[in-house]
């Protein structure tokens, strides 16, 4: 490998030098299965080879190309300490790989990083400093720091040594399944698809290189279609909200990555949900966007051979909560329901009986008397129900008007 990139010249990584680092990470880093997931293959109609790399020991892709830049240290370098920008799995790998290699490791992270990646980057023995509202303004940090304080700085993509430490993932998963003729990657600054496609497509020239994005950060969709980058909002796919591509990535995914899929936020919860449901794995938002975008464009996958890098499973305990039990809600499984009843004793315990006649479990009611023009003898109740799916929510619906309430849908899907 050459060096980092400079403005006179872009280095080269090549499949030797992503063998090269296979070399160095075997017994350092897990080998990560690349299984078939029969399930998700019947539900989406193409063949579904997933990569499990939140199984790595921080439980994200990163720890790879972590190893071989620090690795490549030299030992005045290590005596200097790295330092380097993250919204965390970048972070956990630089400081976990440093501190078994006895180097100090200072990490700059963006304000909203998620607790549970700030707690296990300070964990490894790093240094963590919360500086700024992006991934760019910590990385204005890291720079100061490492600039201030003599630090080396350990860039989470735009590196040739950290390019092919994460082509070893396409690598490992066409060894272990080299049927696969197309290859999905979630792209933040692109340093896992850039290696990935340079592995890839020198094992299999022909397989289609496919890279996914936010649809608020699709810096390399804009890039490679000739528009101005423009990114920006909220996403639970924080791992890939980056504003640009690295200039080493660009060059290689211009030569290399044959199409770039956006997704939205609605298609990210659905990948994560299918993956803990289906797989029983649990991923976080930008490690489910290869899924997502499976979700979104099934035509373009239809009766392909499909390798999904499961990226990483880093995610907030308290979003992962709120995304499943709003993939209940999005599936009928949990609905809200409003029914209009006369206002005496018994009343809602007759109602609360109909519902669990039909298999109901009743989770929270509100029960309203005073406002929104209910009669005087009146009174309305929000229900909110438990369900089997959205064929259940009609079949309770009907039980209850038959019984002659008058019942509305409030939340949930009860069409499909």
């Amino acid at each position: 490998m050459k060096d980092t990139p400079t403005t006179t010249q872009t280095p080269v990584v090549s499949f030797a030098d992503i063998e090269a680092a296979a070399g160095l990470l075997a017994g350092r880093v897990a080998r990560t299965p690349t299984l078939l997931s029969r399930t998700l293959s019947q539900e989406l109609g193409c063949t579904v080879w997933v990569k499990f790399e939140n199984l790595q020991f921080t439980a994200s892709f990163k720890e790879r190309g972590a190893l071989v830049k620090l690795a490549g240290l030299s030992a005045e370098e290590r005596r200097r300490g790295v330092i380097a920008m993250s919204a965390g799995n970048h972070a956990q790998g630089v400081a976990y790989h440093a501190g078994k290699l006895g180097i100090p490791a200072t990490i700059v992270m963006p304000s909203f990083t998620p607790y549970t990646k700030v707690r296990h980057t300070q964990g490894h023995g790093a240094r963590v400093v919360l500086h700024g509202d992006t991934l760019a303004e910590a990385g204005d940090e890291a720079r100061r720091l490492a600039q201030a304080e003599g630090l080396v700085f350990v860039h989470p993509y735009d590196d040739p040594a950290i390019v092919a430490g994460q082509g070893t993932v396409a690598l490992e998963m066409l060894q272990d399944a080299p049927g696969i003729d197309t290859l999905v990657v979630p792209v933040g600054g692109a340093g896992l698809i850039s290696g990935c496609a340079v592995a890839a497509k020198a094992i299999t020239p022909a397989i289609r290189m496919v890279g996914v994005e936010t649809a608020g950060y699709p810096a390399l969709y804009q890039h490679l279609h000739g528009q101005p980058v423009t990114v920006g909002g909220e996403t639970i796919a924080e791992g890939i909200a980056v504003r640009d591509t690295g200039a080493l990535p660009m060059a290689i995914c211009r030569r290399l990555v044959d199409e770039v899929v956006l997704v939205d936020e609605e298609h990210i919860e659905r990948a994560i949900v299918m993956f803990l449901e289906i797989e029983k794995t649990v991923t976080e938002g930008a490690g489910a966007a290869g899924l997502a975008a499976i979700l979104a464009q099934r035509e373009a996958f239809a009766g392909r051979t499909v390798g999904v890098v499961l990226t990483g499973g880093n995610i907030d305990t308290r979003l992962l909560a709120s995304i499943l039990m709003r993939g209940l809600v999005r599936d009928g499984r949990i609905v809200r329901l409003r029914i209009k009843i006369n206002d005496r004793p018994g009343a809602l315990a007759a109602v609360a009986t109909q519902i669990g006649l039909t298999g109901g479990n009743i989770i929270e009611v509100q029960h309203q008397r005073l406002f929104g023009g209910v009669a005087a003898k009146g009174a309305e109740l929000d229900i909110i129900l438990e369900t089997r799916d959205r064929a259940h929510v009609r079949e309770i619906m009907e039980a209850l008007a038959s019984h002659g309430y008058k019942v509305k849908l409030l939340e949930g899907a009860a069409e499909g």
